[in-house]
């Protein structure tokens, strides 16, 4: 799958969740792009006008880029040559020590390394661990290449990338003048501003911002298991404490806060700092550990292993595709372990074969999980079936609306033995 035109932009990864939206900013700005990926199917889809993944806006802009011709698409390294510039998106994960893994960014540099040539801009693009652009410049140095390498970090919502590209400003770094000015001149014609940082301190705000929401997200399931020993409602406790008060307006609901940024990230900074981040290491426990805390409370209630129970959304996050690092999951294989059956359901997923209909799932459940709360779900009817809703998802009430038509028995901020009823 290839053409034969120069482009000005090369994305290295260009058919995933990071490459592709920024593939499409800008193409709609004028400039050729060529997405190179080794995923065949991704990139048959995308010649096919088919986005692989959910994304706001992408659907309808796809078609047209192709149709420019400013969209071209490659499986072939030897493509990578022509570009002006080179943008990375594969970024660093963790293993199962929670210690960076640098070798997939490595392999990525040194399969690339034949098709690379000096004066090229470089820019890395995903999450990396602090240092990694200084590395990369020393590493082409040593084999005996002249790049301008660049960190100029993504921090855009899954789903929403497109259009937070073209509104949020853009971190800019440079291991020299020259490649900060470029990427600057580069990433201008799809952000409104351009901040300028030095290569490490932009690794370091990238790895802050998701550690911070991390933290946040902790916070907030924190409150909620605090609330739920007391025998309190916490989403009643923050919508009073929150009402009209400015300094508690950004306080997040609780639920599963997951996906593949923000735990990871929050362990770089925590391997980084040689496992001193005590604030990150908590937030971890809270978060991973709420999943715990759900099923152990079922279980202090009820006979686990009598019930078949369902789980209502398994990607990471509402009204999204993308399973990856997604705590239902975790939830899933705790309670294959505890309760008598497990049967999960997604509107969205298209990745799991074990996934049933949602009607299914309902009528054949003793107990049901909300696990993410997808727009789609509101007004669900659930046949009256006991529900474990965390995030109060079932309980909110448009403002204007009278409450649901369906009686739904809940279990919300209150006590297992003390169900809700609403409607």
């Amino acid at each position: 799958m290839d053409f034969s035109v120069p482009s000005e932009v090369c994305i290295i990864g260009g058919a995933g969740h990071v490459g592709l939206p920024l593939a499409l900013a800008f193409a709609k700005s004028g400039k050729s792009v060529l997405i190179y990926d080794i995923n065949e199917e991704s990139l048959r889809r995308i010649a096919a006008g088919e986005v692989p993944f959910m994304e706001d806006g992408a659907e309808e802009l796809l078609p047209e880029v192709l149709a420019s011709g400013r969209l071209q698409l490659s499986s072939d390294p030897a493509r990578v040559a022509d570009a002006e510039t080179v943008i990375i998106t594969i970024g660093t994960p963790v293993d199962e020590f929670l210690n960076p893994v640098f070798k997939l960014i490595r392999n990525c540099i040194d399969t690339l390394l034949p098709h690379l040539r000096d004066g090229q801009l470089l820019v890395l693009r995903s999450t990396v661990y602090p240092g990694t652009t200084d590395w990369l410049a020393r590493h082409l140095n040593d084999h005996g290449r002249n790049l301008l390498i660049s960190f100029c970090p993504e921090r855009v919502v899954q789903g929403k990338a497109l259009e937070e590209i073209q509104k949020l400003p853009q971190l800019i770094s440079g291991v020299t003048d020259e490649a900060r000015d470029k990427a600057a001149k580069l990433f201008s014609a799809v952000a409104p501003e351009v901040v300028y940082l030095e290569p490490i301190e932009a690794e370091f705000a990238k790895l802050f911002n998701n550690a911070y929401r991390y933290i946040e997200f902790a916070i907030a399931n924190e409150f909620y298991m605090i609330m739920r020993a007391a025998g309190v409602d916490y989403n009643r406790v923050l919508e009073g404490m929150s009402k009209n008060y400015p300094r508690a307006k950004n306080i997040p609901k609780p639920g599963f806060a997951a996906g593949p940024c923000l735990f990871k990230d929050t362990m770089q900074l925590s391997a980084f700092s040689n496992n001193r981040f005590s604030l990150g290491h908590s937030a971890m426990l809270v978060n991973e550990g709420l999943v715990l805390h759900i099923v152990d409370e079922i279980g202090n209630s009820q006979k686990l292993e009598n019930l078949t129970v369902g789980l209502l959304g398994m990607a990471f996050k509402a009204d999204n595709d993308d399973t990856r690092s997604s705590l239902s999951y975790k939830l899933k294989k705790v309670l294959e372990f505890r309760a008598k059956r497990v049967l999960t359901t997604d509107p969205h997923v298209t990745t799991d074969s074990e996934l049933l209909a949602l009607e299914e799932v309902i009528e054949k459940s003793d107990l049901l999980i909300l696990c993410v709360p997808h727009s789609s779900y509101k007004g669900l009817d659930l046949k009256g079936k006991e529900v474990v809703d965390i995030w109060g998802f079932f309980n909110k009430k448009a403002e204007g609306s009278t409450p649901a038509l369906n009686t739904v028995t809940t279990v919300s901020g209150l006590p297992l033995s003390g169900v809700q009823h609403v409607g």
